[in-house]
């Protein structure tokens, strides 16, 4: 039978392990050529639910021009095993795990001779996540992904035998939105993400889109799990700013995400600095507009960018906090931030929520908010939908990576862009 390694241990090791398959009748070994063996990668793109593992791409570029008519969905089966990459706590639940056939839909080759099998994939749709939600923690961890590819039938080749692989090598997750951010660390150990532009012009500077996550996304403790991931494969928030559309508008921009060592709302005074040591930090080393600095937070990240502002007055150009916590989600203790440093905000405010919310309610956090800052603009939905599907009332932030929110005609990227500090 079949054998493979975890993502985790892929990415970490840099090797996969050999899927050993004998098929009847098999010709794997005809006229003395040795075993054919390829290596496959797990094609993943971030969807607005999260992302999924939407196909896998067969290295057979090398085993010369393959006949194309000759493959079916039912060329090769997909088997696909999801599991937690800490230990679950008895009683404890994991939302997501899974060990299931994935349907291959097509089976079809890319412009490099490489067999490409589509996978079924949609909003909401099980079996194809990378990411799982540890219910004590409040966190998503990245699922240790385990793919085992049975070849049904031989390839057809236009030139020479038929071939049976009878090794496959499970290689590394592939997704180039989130492959297109760079890992780092601040000099305090705050791990972050960053998209750089394309094609820095050789005089000016380039906006800074500083992405705040969403309590989900940072660490989960006492397991000391810090992956530097999660932030970008549990929604398109940072990544919707480094889509063409998006970085023609801001004329190309610098997106940055940091990821909390626990959740911002625990501790947002302390938290504050050092993500603005990272601005600062990358101001000096990149060419960064220190007068065209932007905020943006879901959630936990919708206070933490709020707090932002606070603290610094004076560092952006604009802020966009989405379903926000101002006052304690519990009901009781002070407010996380208080009516007087809300009627203190001057830094641009554009506010966005969903009426439905019901984890962070918008009457006494995003609404009460645009009643105390001055000049603020706010979004308010009834429900999240987008492409015919209907999203938990919390997941608001879908519309902003969309650049749906708009004004008198003003779309809510294009009203950040004109900011300037």
């Amino acid at each position: 039978m079949s054998t493979s390694v975890t993502r985790r241990t892929v990415l970490a090791g840099g090797a996969g392990a050999a899927i050993g398959l004998a098929l009847p009748g098999s010709a794997a070994h005809a006229g003395g050529h040795h075993p054919t063996g390829v290596s496959f990668t797990l094609d993943a793109r971030t969807l607005d639910g999260g992302e999924q593992v939407t196909s896998v791409t067969l290295d057979t570029s090398r085993l010369g021009p393959i006949d194309p008519a000759g493959l079916t969905p039912g060329t090769f089966s997909v088997h696909a095993k999801a599991t937690s990459p800490i230990p679950i706590a008895p009683g404890d639940q994991i939302f997501s795990e899974y060990d299931l056939d994935r349907t291959v839909t097509e089976a079809r080759l890319d412009r490099h001779g490489n067999i490409v099998l589509e996978l079924s994939h949609a909003e909401g749709q099980p079996g194809g996540g990378t990411l799982g939600y540890i219910l004590s923690r409040g966190r998503n961890v990245q699922l240790d992904l385990v793919y085992t590819i049975t070849q049904n039938t031989p390839i057809v080749r236009r030139h020479g035998s038929p071939v049976t692989i009878n090794r496959f090598v499970q290689g590394r997750l592939s997704n180039p939105e989130v492959d297109a951010f760079s890992y780092h660390a601040s000099r305090s150990g705050l791990k972050y993400r960053l998209y750089s532009p394309d094609h820095s012009p050789p005089h000016g500077r380039r906006p800074l889109i500083v992405w705040l996550h969403g309590g989900g996304e940072g660490a989960s403790l006492p397991d000391d799990y810090y992956d530097n991931e999660t932030t970008l494969r549990a929604n398109r928030g940072a990544l919707g700013f480094a889509t063409p559309q998006a970085q023609r508008i801001f004329s190309g921009a610098y997106v940055v995400a940091p990821q909390s060592t626990s959740y911002w709302i625990e501790d947002g005074p302390r938290f504050a600095p050092l993500i603005r040591e990272i601005v600062q930090d990358l101001v000096r080393r990149k060419r960064v507009d220190p007068d065209r600095i932007y905020v943006v937070g879901c959630s936990n990240g919708g206070y933490m960018s709020l707090e932002m502002t606070v603290a610094y007055p004076d560092l952006f150009a604009a802020s966009v906090p989405i379903c926000g916590v101002v006052e304690p989600l519990s009901g009781e203790g002070p407010p996380l931030i208080t009516d007087a440093e809300l009627a203190e905000i001057r830094t641009p405010t554009w506010l966005v929520t969903s009426r439905d919310d019901d984890t962070v309610p918008p009457e006494t956090n995003t609404i009460h908010a645009h009643d105390l800052i001055p000049g603020s603009l706010i979004s308010l939905y009834d429900h999240v939908v987008w492409d015919g599907y209907q999203f938990p009332g919390h997941w608001s932030w879908i519309y902003v990576a969309r650049n749906d929110p708009s004004l008198n005609g003003t779309h809510i990227w294009q009203w950040m862009a004109r900011r300037s500090r």
